[in-house]
C-alpha cells in the first residue's frame, strides 16, 4: 500500500516537471498584438490644469492669427456684449484662397465621382471609335510599307535589267572596236617599224580587254545576282576605258606622217566611230551604276519614312487600346483611396481657410466695457499670445486663473470653451471660455508658464475667491476624421507609419498624423482608409 503511493507520488511529481519544461521550452507564445480598425469620429484635444477663481481684472483681447487691421467698430468706454464684433482683420487674399481652395476641391470630389461612376456609355463609344481608327491607320502604313516595300524592290529590279542589257551592249561596242582595230592593223601596219609596234600592242591590249569585257558579261547574264551585276558593272567600265585609250593610241599613229595620206579616209572614220561608240557605253555604264545607287538610296529613305509611320500607328493603336482598357476597368481600390484622399485633403484646407475668415472677426469673449484700444485701422497686429488690441473689463464679477505650461499654451487661443469643476463642490461642472493669454511668460521653479484667464458662462453663487478649480481646455477639435490609437503609430529615420498584417508578416504603411486627440486618439490625413485594420503592440 505504501509501495503503491509512492509510486503515484513519484507519477504527479513527473507530470508537473513535464507539464513545466513543456511551459517554458515547447509552447508557442501568443502574438503579442492586436489588430484595430480605422474608423470615423471626432478627435478632440483638450489641455488639463488647476487654476483659482478670483475678482475679475482687466482683459487684453487680440486676434488669434497675425494680419492687417481693416476696421475698428469698438471705441473707448463703450459697453459690450460677449460675441460682439470689436475689429476685423483684411481677408480679401483669403477669400481668394478660399476660392481656389473650394475649386481644388469641386475638382478632386468630380474626379472621385468620375472614377467610382465609371465611364458614360458615350466615353465608351469615343474610345472605341479612336481604337478602330488606329487599328484602321496601323493596317493602312503596315499596307503601304508593303507596297512600297514591293515599288521598291521592283524599281531596283528594272534598274539591274537595264544594267544588264547595258552590259551586253558594252560586249558589243568592245568586239566592234577590235574589229575595226583588226582591220586597220591588218590592213595597214604589218611591217617591223615603231608605229607598226605600238598598232599591234595596242590591238592587243585591246584584245585582252574585249575577253575580260566577255567574261564579265557572260558572268553577269549566268549569275544576274545584284552584286554580281554591281561588280561587273564597275570591271567593264574599267575595261571599255582602256579600249577607249588604246583606239585613241592607234587613231593618233593613223595620223602619223608616214602614214596619214597612206591610210583611207573610211578607217579613220571606223576608229572614231568605235570611240564615240566606247565612249557612249561608258557613259550608259555610269548611268547604271548612278541610277541603281540613287534608287537604293530612295528605296531606303521611303522604306524607312513607311516603317517609321507603321511603328507610330503600332503605337498610336496600343495607347488607344490601354486607354480604352483603362476606362473599362473597374477602378482600383488604390485609385480610390488616392482621389478620396486628395478630397479630404482640399476638404482640409478650405476648413482652414473658413476658420481663418472667421477668426478675422475679433469677438468680446465677456460682456464688459472698453477701457483702451492699443491699434488702429491699417496697423499690422501680432496673435493675441504677442500683441492685444482692446483692453476690456468684465461686467462678471468672478474670473478663473491658470498657469498653462509652454508646450500647451500654443494649443490654446482666445474662444476655447473650458470644462470647469469647483474643487468644494464635486459631482458640479460649469462652462466658461478663455478670454485672454497674457503674452510675458512666468517662471515658476524654472519652467516657463503663462497666465490664462477664464470666465464663467454663468458664475455659480457658491464661488467664493481664492477656490481651486479643475479646468479642462477644449482646444481643438476635428469631426468625421479618420482615426486611430497613438500607440499603433511608429516613427523612424524621419518617418511616420503603422504596420499591417500582410499574410504571415507585417508591412510599414508610411501616414499622414494631423490632430492628436484625448484618450490617445490620432487624426490620420492620409495613407490609410476607413476599415483598414492597423496593429496595436
Amino acid at each position: 500500500m505504501v509501495k503503491s503511493k509512492k509510486t503515484i507520488l513519484f507519477l504527479i511529481i513527473v507530470a508537473v516537471l513535464g507539464f513545466l519544461v513543456y511551459q517554458l521550452f515547447f509552447r508557442a507564445e501568443a502574438p503579442s498584438y492586436a489588430l484595430v480598425e480605422v474608423k470615423r469620429g471626432t478627435v478632440s484635444q483638450e489641455v488639463s490644469e488647476t487654476g483659482q477663481i478670483r475678482k475679475g481684472d482687466k482683459i487684453n483681447v487680440g486676434f488669434k492669427n497675425p494680419g492687417r487691421i481693416e476696421k475698428i467698430f469698438a471705441e473707448v468706454g463703450k459697453e459690450i456684449k460677449k460675441g460682439d464684433t470689436l475689429a476685423k482683420l483684411e481677408t480679401a487674399d483669403l477669400a481668394i484662397q478660399l476660392k481656389q481652395a473650394e475649386a481644388n476641391l469641386a475638382l478632386y470630389q468630380a474626379q472621385l465621382n468620375k472614377l467610382v461612376a465609371g465611364a458614360k456609355s458615350e466615353e465608351i463609344k469615343e474610345y472605341r471609335t479612336a481604337v478602330a481608327n488606329a487599328e484602321t491607320a496601323f493596317q493602312n502604313a503596315l499596307q503601304k510599307l508593303a507596297d512600297i516595300t514591293a515599288q521598291a524592290d521592283d524599281n531596283l529590279n528594272t534598274a539591274y535589267e537595264d544594267a544588264l542589257i547595258t552590259i551586253s551592249n558594252s560586249y558589243l561596242k568592245a568586239y566592234n572596236a577590235y574589229i575595226a582595230a583588226l582591220d586597220v592593223q591588218k590592213t595597214y601596219f604589218n611591217g617591223n617599224d615603231l608605229q607598226t609596234i605600238i598598232v599591234v600592242e595596242s590591238r592587243s591590249a585591246l584584245e585582252a580587254s574585249l575577253n575580260r569585257v566577255k567574261v564579265c558579261s557572260d558572268s553577269a547574264q549566268a549569275n544576274p545576282s545584284k552584286a554580281n551585276i554591281d561588280s561587273n558593272l564597275a570591271q567593264i567600265r574599267t575595261e571599255l576605258n582602256l579600249i577607249s585609250n588604246n583606239l585613241r593610241a592607234i587613231r593618233e599613229i593613223c595620223e602619223d606622217f608616214n602614214y596619214v595620206n597612206l591610210i583611207s579616209s573610211s578607217y579613220k572614220t571606223s576608229l572614231d566611230t568605235q570611240r564615240s561608240n566606247i565612249s557612249t557605253a561608258i557613259t550608259n555604264l555610269a548611268n547604271d551604276q548612278q541610277t541603281i545607287a540613287s534608287i537604293k538610296l530612295d528605296n531606303d529613305y521611303d522604306i524607312n519614312v513607311a516603317r517609321a509611320t507603321a511603328s507610330s500607328s503600332q503605337g498610336s493603336l496600343i495607347v488607344a487600346q490601354d486607354s480604352l482598357n483603362s476606362l473599362v476597368s473597374p477602378p482600383r481600390i488604390e485609385d480610390v483611396n488616392l482621389y478620396q484622399a486628395q478630397v479630404d485633403k482640399a476638404q482640409a484646407e478650405a476648413d482652414i481657410l473658413k476658420n481663418k475668415i472667421y477668426e478675422a472677426s475679433l469677438r468680446s469673449p465677456v460682456e464688459g466695457q472698453i477701457t483702451e484700444i492699443k491699434k488702429r485701422a491699417g496697423e499690422l497686429v501680432q496673435s493675441s499670445l504677442q500683441d492685444s488690441v482692446f483692453v476690456v473689463i468684465p461686467a462678471v464679477g468672478y474670473e478663473i486663473k491658470a498657469d498653462i505650461y509652454e508646450e500647451d499654451v500654443v494649443k490654446m487661443s482666445i474662444g476655447n470653451e473650458v470644462d470647469i469643476s469647483l474643487i468644494a463642490f464635486p459631482g458640479q461642472s460649469y462652462k466658461g471660455k478663455v478670454v485672454s493669454v497674457d503674452p510675458a511668460e512666468k517662471i515658476i521653479d524654472g519652467v516657463v508658464y503663462y497666465e490664462t484667464i477664464v470666465n464663467f458662462d454663468q458664475v455659480p453663487g457658491e464661488a467664493k475667491p481664492g477656490m481651486t478649480v479643475d479646468l479642462v481646455f477644449k482646444t481643438a477639435s476635428k469631426d468625421n476624421v479618420l482615426m486611430i490609437p497613438q500607440a499603433a503609430v511608429r516613427k523612424k529615420e524621419g518617418r511616420t507609419f503603422v504596420e499591417v498584417l500582410r499574410g504571415k508578416d507585417f508591412a510599414e504603411k508610411e501616414i499622414a498624423l494631423g490632430l492628436s486627440g484625448k484618450e490617445e486618439m490620432v487624426e490620420i490625413v492620409s495613407g490609410l482608409s476607413e476599415g483598414e485594420k492597423v496593429i496595436l503592440r
